[in-house]
């Protein structure tokens, strides 16, 4: 059961962060690179979204073989 505790957060972790540093990125460019301004926005909502929901896939009840 932990197993997929741990993969939700080692997949939730980097999603959040890179995600709010798309969106900085996005939100606070200046001169030339504000026209990826859209593509940046889009990514960083895309990765936060990716974490978000991947902290509701449902888990698995304990499987009868498993009780000690």
């Amino acid at each position: 059961m932990s197993l997929n505790r741990t993969a939700k957060g080692i997949v939730l972790v980097p999603s959040l962060l890179l995600g709010g540093a798309f969106l900085a990125a996005g939100v606070w460019s200046d001169g030339p690179a504000s026209a990826n301004r859209s593509l940046a926005l889009i990514l960083g909502a895309v990765l936060m979204a990716a974490g978000l929901l991947a902290q509701f896939l449902p888990e698995d009840g304990p499987n009868p073989g498993d009780r000690e």
